[in-house]
């Protein structure tokens, strides 16, 4: 998505969900001494750090003050040699667009084979039920392409791959060493639990719901905490209430997949603060709920 795209698409977002109380994402700061975010507006980007090899996971919009954030955290992006994309849309790989700062032309990118289709032109990513067709994002970095159930690790950090298809054709969720679970736009996180992602712009709802079913199984076979992130609504170690709504779909402009902790515009990030990414840990969302 072209930096023109992307502001445009705050002020018609912005304009959309002014006051709707939907979005609600992580300010810039660290979960724990593995997992750091940046705020760009709505959405999340990750970094995880691990024996001093630090691997991104989504690279949010084509957004102009990521490096500035970045440096909140101390994380220099020329450090940056690996970037998972959970999926194409374009607040999730704005940052890889040719038309960017190209802060990370050369890190190595790491998709599904089936989300690849959009970047290639071979699928076109659709909205509001099919209706509207999101702007293609073109990149140079280099590729690697991940299959289903597929486990690699980048210098001792631990990945494995599960395929989510409905949001996109071939969104993809990370678990990596076993502990955290960086979901994209698998899960949307309201005042009561974990829902299927908004409804409007998911390619297929229906497959949505499935996967998110299978994704469950998987995670709670494994008998053991796991931190589940998501790019949109914050995080939690609590899988029941991860689960909670699963077979129900977001509608965001019904109240009750509201949530009253969510700012009254997300596109505004004047809390959004240096200070406050130095020095205040990201709460847990069933924290903060309870707060």
């Amino acid at each position: 998505m072209a930096r023109k795209d992307s502001d445009n698409q705050k002020k018609s977002m912005s304009a959309m969900f002014r006051g709707k109380a939907i979005f609600k994402p992580l300010n810039t700061g660290r979960i724990d001494e593995h997992v750091a975010c940046v705020r760009e507006w709505v959405a999340n980007i990750f970094f995880y750090t691990k024996n001093g090899t630090t691997v991104m996971i989504d690279a949010g919009y084509n957004y102009a003050r990521l490096a500035e954030k970045m440096q909140w955290l101390n994380i220099d992006p020329k450090t940056i040699r690996h970037i998972l994309i959970t999926h194409q849309d374009t607040d999730h790989v704005g940052a890889l667009e040719r038309d960017s700062e190209l802060l990370f032309k050369d890190a190595t990118v790491y998709i599904g084979e089936i989300e690849n289709r959009y970047l290639t032109g071979e699928a076109r990513r659709r909205v509001i039920h099919g209706l509207y067709k999101l702007p293609m994002v073109k990149t140079d970095n280099k590729k690697v392409l991940l299959r289903d159930g597929e486990v690699f690790e980048i210098d001792g950090i631990k990945i494995e791959c599960i395929l989510v298809p409905g949001h996109t054709w071939g969104h993809m969720v990370y678990l990596i060493d076993d502990r955290y679970l960086f979901t994209g736009d698998t899960i949307w996180f309201g005042a009561d639990g974990g829902y299927s992602f908004i409804g409007t712009l998911a390619e297929d709802n229906k497959l949505s719901v499935r996967s998110l079913e299978k994704l469950e199984a998987n995670i709670r076979a494994r008998n053991r905490s796991i931190a589940v992130i998501t790019g949109h609504t914050g995080w939690t170690d609590d899988l029941d209430f991860v689960f909670a709504h699963r077979t129900e779909i977001c509608k965001p402009f019904l109240k009750r997949y509201t949530d009253p902790d969510a700012p009254y515009d997300g596109y505004e990030e004047e809390d959004d603060t240096e200070s406050n990414a130095r020095t205040v840990p990201l709460l847990k969302k069933t924290d903060r709920k309870n707060a």
